[in-house]
């Protein structure tokens, strides 16, 4: 009954990988991860356990069949193929065997590439704890805590340790124990003969030889114990570590042997340098009397060979490393002083001398140590394996692979093309539909101002990028299909473009001067006033109508519009309403620049803007308010706009201060773009919501940063602004794309667990507005090189005198 209900706790789990080294290479956690595998496949042979081994040599090692994969530690693109590898084969849980030192890179930090690709929960075994880390290491670890779902430790003061220093939380950290083999509680006389130590007191160490393992200590112990005890011997078990042969040959062993020698003992001191497997290590465990560890200081969190030596039941005398202050306590081992060797020799004398207690030590010590079985421990991985399989099904984690920068030449990337399927596809007589199942329109929902008068804009911005059949912009639109392409009557974007006007228009209600927002399928309007943002981003279309549209009957209805509903702008109060309001003035002075009433109250926003920065954020949060919501970047996008229209170069280090903070709150693993995710979004001294992630932060963050591009002539602005389009391509958390080629639309949010498969009205506007942003720039670039004429907003600023603006605002900035 046990074991099927463990089965069924475990049925979750299909697919098992350990990362690790892995035998036959020699090392202590090679062995752990073939041990624990083996462990695994035996408690749960439903589950498929397999290994990634890690490789210290170019040519590998003959792995057993349980390796699937093999890394050269020395190579960072293997770990990514590894990845992929894992990925590929649907493993449901990934256990790191992490160690600094069996990983290429700084602190062994190209582990952490692999992790970033990963898709499946992490648990990683931390075989090394370090007291005092160095500064790499402690960077290391801390991204390890971002990508691993839980920690396992052997010892409670290595949990301590990671809450303590480097600040995991607990509820992160579980403890299970170093596993041994399950193997009889037998007297020591039975195992001698096999060694030809019969009648002799055996003292044994085993494990691979370096100068961390005190033995040097061990042999200066030995007289003392020869000389009460000329019948002890002293077995040294195990090859010198590969990494000393590497560096000094046998300069270590040959020292101690030298050593033992010139004390006159080495008649008592057996030297089997050699690797042996599990069965021999037994059977010579099985002869020893007692067991010594006398590393040369307490930095050892974690030893395999001491556990081994417990769970066979043999008293110990060791120094009071880490490990063994745990294990030895409440009377399973003797403890001696680190460099003390008369204490050490007296310890091994004591229990020579009296048997009784001898015997009640190696019983105490096996007692202890029967819940350390692999068998236990297994169990004890499964259920872990188990809990963050179902943890990371109700949360899951955001998961980035590094890709090369599309930026990484200053040559103009290529963007994908305009695609307005959906966009035509939610498009009515009346407007746009605000919402679509997957991507067919669901008239349930209605219609917004807000998605009309974004539909508007980029249909607007679409005009100057679309080919047409007269050669001039904006009649005609084409989408390429397999062999030839679709073509839209001529002035169908006009047409559309003039239903989103109109739209806005019956929006307007005179009485209040302001713009209703929610309109339902039978055209009845649901509110008298809408929010404040739907009244500034009105206020935007509108602008942008009279800046772009060829059209006189567009632009002079749209400058009617605008200014009927311009002074209601005074009397908002919301951040964005302000800044949508905003970004429409300076679009609408583009063309009229004399508009007096136009410049005074963008002044007066402008600076209603400023100063709630001024007066609300700090270094550490400029922010305007204690929370962060959506469309985030376009609030330092208007207040940049200000600063550079209206000469004030303090405005502009603000905009550019707020925004460059706000980028990178928003970049996650390598440099991607991981906008604040509306469930929870930002708030003052938290950490930000990591989902769900909307397509309107993205769209935001590139036309500001554009913006800042053309204030700074910083070329870092535009590779963020195409960082910000990738994240619409797939260069996201989940590492997968929002935007539908086949369609033109692009999913409505970035859930936890993969995209939307709705297309609406606002994600697929945000998309175009986005990627038509870089159009407009690619084009300005082209055919302006830079050039500022009076014909911009604020109407006298002529190329020399923004120069001259642009040369104040840079020289205080260097001052500042």
């Amino acid at each position: 009954m046990l074991q099927k209900a463990k089965q069924k706790s475990w049925d979750a789990l299909e697919t098992l990988a350990l990362i690790g080294t892995y035998t036959p290479r020699r090392c202590g956690i090679a062995t752990f991860t073939n041990d624990l595998t083996e462990a695994l496949s035996s408690a749960a042979p439903e589950i498929n356990t397999t290994a990634v081994a890690m490789n210290d040599r170019a040519e590998g090692y003959r792995y057993n069949k349980r390796v699937w994969f093999e890394v050269n530690q020395s190579r960072l693109v293997e770990y990514r193929l590894a990845a992929d590898f894992l990925n590929m084969s649907s493993v449901d849980v990934v256990c790191l065997q992490h160690e600094f030192g069996i990983f290429g890179g700084h602190d062994g930090s190209y582990i952490l590439e692999m992790l970033r690709r990963l898709r499946m929960p992490v648990v990683t075994t931390l075989h090394t704890v370090l007291k005092e880390p160095t500064d790499g290491q402690l960077r290391v670890m801390r991204q390890l805590n971002e990508l691993c779902d839980q920690f396992v430790v052997m010892a409670h003061r290595a949990e301590s340790f990671l809450c303590d220093i480097y600040e995991i939380p607990r509820d992160k950290i579980t403890i299970i124990p170093h596993g041994i083999p399950e193997v009889p509680f037998v007297d020591p006389a039975y195992f001698k003969d096999l060694f030809g130590v019969e009648g002799k007191k055996v003292i044994l160490t085993f494990g691979l030889l370096g100068p961390s393992k005190g033995l040097e200590n061990m042999i200066e112990a030995m007289p003392a114990i020869v000389a009460k005890h000329p019948d002890a011997v002293y077995i040294v078990l195990g090859a010198t570590h590969p990494g000393v042969i590497a560096h000094q040959g046998e300069e270590y062993r040959l020292g101690l042997q030298k050593r033992a020698k010139e004390l006159g003992v080495a008649e008592n001191i057996i030297w089997v340098n050699r690797y042996v497997d599990l069965d021999e290590l037994l059977e010579f465990l099985g002869s020893a009397d007692v067991y010594v560890t006398p590393y040369l200081n307490e930095a050892q969190i974690t030893s395999g060979t001491l556990c081994y030596a417990l769970g066979s039941g043999k008293p110990v005398v060791s120094t009071p490393y880490w490990h063994a202050e745990e294990l030895l306590a409440d009377g399973r081992g003797k403890l001696v002083p680190f460099g003390d060797t008369k204490q050490l020799a007296n310890g091994i004398n004591e229990l020579f001398d009296h048997e009784a207690e001898r015997h009640a030590i190696r019983k105490k010590a096996y007692q202890h140590t029967r819940p350390m079985v692999w068998e236990n421990v297994a169990s004890e991985y499964l259920n872990l394996f188990q809990r963050v399989r179902t943890h990371r099904n109700r949360a899951p984690k955001p998961n980035f692979t590094a890709r090369p920068s599309i930026m990484s030449s200053m040559k103009t990337p290529e963007l994908t093309e305009i695609k307005l399927d959906q966009l035509i596809n939610l498009t009515d007589g009346t407007g746009i539909l605000q919402a679509a199942q997957a991507t067919v329109p669901d008239r349930h929902a209605g219609y917004t101002t807000d998605d009309n008068a974004r539909a508007l804009i980029v249909t607007l911005i679409a005009q100057d990028h679309l080919p047409t059949l007269t050669g001039s912009p904006g009649r005609r639109y084409a989408t390429p299909g397999p062999t030839d392409s679709k073509t839209l009557p001529t002035g169908y974007l006009d047409d559309m473009s003039t239903r989103y006007l109109s739209f806005l228009g019956h929006a307007f209600n005179t009485e209040t001067a302001r713009f209703r927002h929610r309109m339902n399928y039978e055209r009845q309007w649901m509110d008298d006033v809408g929010s404040e943002e739907s009244h500034g981003r009105s206020i935007w279309a509108l602008g942008e109508t009279v800046a772009r549209s060829p059209s006189r009957g567009q632009m002079t209805f749209a400058a009617n519009l605008f200014q009927q509903a311009l002074d209601s702008c005074t009397q908002l109060q919301t951040p964005h309403g302000i800044a949508f309001s905003l970004i429409g003035i300076h679009a609408y002075l583009r063309r009229f620049s004399g508009d007096s009433h136009a410049r005074r109250v963008r002044e007066n926003l402008a600076h209603k803007l400023f100063h709630s920065f001024n007066t609300h954020g700090d270094h550490d949060w400029p922010w305007l308010s204690d929370q962060m919501t959506y469309a985030n970047a376009q609030v330092p996008h208007a207040l940049l706009l200000s600063g550079r229209w209206m000469f004030n170069n303090e405005m502009i280090q603000k905009a550019l201060h707020v925004l460059e903070w706000l980028y990178h709150v928003e970049l996650g693993e390598d440099e991607h773009f991981a906008p604040i995710g509306s469930d929870g979004w930002l708030k003052r001294g938290q950490n930000k919501a990591r989902f769900n992630q909307l397509p309107l932060e993205a769209s935001g963050m590139i036309a500001a940063t554009l913006e800042a591009y053309r204030v700074t002539n910083d070329k870092k602005w535009v590779e963020r602004s195409y960082r910000c389009l990738n994240w619409f391509l797939g260069e996201n958390d989940l590492r997968q794309p929002l935007y539908d080629p086949s369609t033109g639309g692009c999913a409505e949010v970035l859930l936890p667990h993969g995209v939307s498969e709705n297309q609406s009205a606002e994600a697929t506007t945000c998309w175009l507005f986005g990627l038509l942003s870089l159009y407009d720039h690619i084009q300005s670039e082209d055919a302006a090189s830079h050039t500022i004429t009076a014909a911009e907003p604020g109407g006298a600023m002529t190329g020399d005198r923004h120069e001259a603006a642009l040369s104040r605002y840079k020289t205080e900035q260097k001052q500042s």
